[in-house]
């Protein structure tokens, strides 16, 4: 739907793990009506996101790890990762 895939994943006891959709939705859901920044994400599985051109990768991986932390998803010691296959 969107032109860009990324790839949502978090780091946690020298583990790397995808994001469950869950959290995925949970942040995308509220930053419909928060940020219009990221208005163009749209969760598809566990780890994997289709956002749009304009979404700043960095500031969404800043915006969805303090969203995560929050939400008490991401463990205070895990980091999260958001990357472009290819």
């Amino acid at each position: 739907m969107f032109a860009r895939k990324v790839r949502v994943e978090y780091l946690q006891d020298g583990k790397l793990q995808a994001c469950p959709l869950k959290w995925l939705d949970n942040f995308s859901m509220r930053n419909f009506t928060n940020a219009t920044v990221f208005d163009d994400t749209l969760p598809v599985a566990d780890g994997n996101m289709e956002i749009g051109t304009h979404v700043p990768l960095e500031q969404l991986q800043q915006a969805m790890e303090d969203w995560f932390r929050r939400k008490s998803y991401l463990a205070k010691d895990a980091t999260l990762r958001i990357s472009e296959p290819g």
